[in-house]
Parts: C-alpha cells; sequence; structure tokens
C-alpha cells in the first residue's frame, strides 16, 4: 500500500464509528420488554427493547419510540430504566403499538453530551436495520435529563422524527430555527425545583418566534418535577404521537 493510501486508511479507522455489535442476549420477543446490550462506539450500552405482540407476523412496520430516562435511573440495573414513563407500564403488562427502545445512559454520561448523542444515533441506525421499523415514525421522548437529550437530539437531525415529547427538560434557545417544523409536545410543572420551568418556556419561545407553528406547551400547575406522571398517562399524547409522520415535517 503506498504510504499516502496507508495514511488516509489509518485516519479513517480513528473518525468512523464501528458498526454496532449484540452482545450476547435473548432475542428480542414480541409483547414483551427484554433487556439488550450492543457494542457501540467501543463501549457497551444496555437497553430494554420492547416489540409490539404482532412484530414479526407478514411484512407490516411498527412505529419507533426511544425513550431517555432522568439522571436517577443512570445508577443501578438496567431494570431501573423501568422506573418511570413508559418502560414502567410495559415491564407492569401494558401493551403499546409502538417498537420501545429504552437506553441506559452511563453515570459519567449525560444524554445531551456528544457522546451519548452519538450512540443515541446509532442505536437507532442499528434497530431501522434489524427491526420492522417504519422510518417516517419514528418518535423521542424523555424526562428531565433526558428531556435535555430530546431537545439536543432532534436539533442535530430534525429531519429524522416524526415527533418529539421534551418532559421538564432544556437546552439551547439557539436551536429554535432548526426545529420549527418538528411538532413537538413539551411538558413542564410550574413548581418545579429541580428543573426551572423557564427553561421549556425558553425554547418553546424560541421555535416560535423562528416561525414555528407545530410545537405544544404544556404547563402542569401545582407540579413540581414529576411533570413526567401526567405527561405519559395522557391518553391525547399517545393518540398524537400516533398520527405524526416525518414525510409531512419535510
Amino acid at each position: 500500500m503506498r504510504p499516502a493510501t496507508l495514511f488516509a486508511a489509518i485516519v479513517l479507522s480513528c473518525v468512523l464509528p464501528q458498526d454496532p455489535v449484540p452482545v450476547a442476549a435473548p432475542a428480542p420477543t414480541p409483547g414483551r420488554q427484554v433487556e439488550q446490550v450492543l457494542e457501540l462506539d467501543g463501549a457497551k450500552v444496555p437497553y430494554l427493547c420492547y416489540l409490539p405482540p404482532e412484530h414479526g407476523r407478514g411484512d407490516a412496520k411498527f412505529p419507533l419510540l426511544l425513550f431517555l430516562h432522568g439522571r436517577g435511573e443512570s445508577d443501578g440495573p438496567l431494570a431501573k430504566v423501568a422506573t418511570w414513563g413508559p418502560p414502567k407500564y410495559l415491564a407492569a403488562g401494558e401493551a403499546l403499538p409502538f417498537v420501545v427502545l429504552s437506553p441506559q445512559c452511563p453515570k459519567d454520561g449525560f444524554w445531551s453530551d456528544d457522546t451519548q448523542q452519538r450512540r443515541l444515533r446509532l442505536l437507532l441506525d442499528h434497530a431501522e436495520r434489524t427491526l420492522r421499523i417504519d422510518p417516517d415514525r419514528i418518535v423521542v421522548a424523555g424526562l428531565s435529563m433526558g428531556g435535555f437529550g430530546t431537545w439536543r437530539l432532534c436539533a442535530e437531525q430534525p429531519e429524522r422524527f416524526a415527533a418529539a415529547v421534551p418532559v421538564c427538560g432544556a437546552g439551547d434557545p439557539s436551536w429554535g430555527s432548526k426545529l420549527v417544523r418538528l411538532p413537538i409536545w413539551a411538558w413542564h410543572g410550574t413548581e418545579d425545583r429541580i428543573v426551572p420551568p423557564h427553561k421549556t418556556a425558553e425554547l418553546v419561545e424560541a421555535i416560535r418566534k423562528a416561525g414555528g407553528a407545530r410545537v405544544r406547551h404544556t404547563t402542569l400547575e401545582h407540579i413540581g418535577h414529576n411533570s413526567w406522571e401526567a405527561a405519559f398517562r395522557s391518553p391525547e399524547l399517545w393518540q398524537w404521537l400516533e398520527r405524526q409522520r416525518a414525510s409531512a415535517n419535510r
């Protein structure tokens, strides 16, 4: 190999992420939420995977929900991710019409940092390659730290998602112009002492000032940080999510 070609190959091997590698675990089972692990970006990334009961029957494809937990669920076994939100309901035996991926953020990471954002994108890529996913119906939702991650993930790739549900999160108002076409339903409690509610209000206002008319903002009166209890138990939210299509946002 010529020196220039060898140098280029070395550079590429350093900057290109490796393909995700599944770590030995039971295969996802339709109708159940199971633990999975991927080797992503040189690290093992654990996640809960739920497939609807009909997954694998015929050629039907399904919407995908990426759920991002809060800071408190980083410390402990993967099962702790099912403390709140959609994975909690699935662990209790409820059903959802979505493929649901609920990864666990490491204790020394944060969903909105560069490393975790890259791994989330790789996880979605892997799911689209290996599961029956409708690419027009990928949605993301997160609470607290997961709300931060939801805002940034959508700002980085707004065209990838059909909709987003950031709950008691925050982000950079400069992202407003990137999010004008994406349907977003943001939730925050007025009595939140962990993440101030004005953080969500600032982002919503930035989107609207940039011309966005597809953002909804629900403020929950007299509710503290756990606004996710009301958000993810809202039948209207789930009906809204099922109606969204990424192709309608372009």
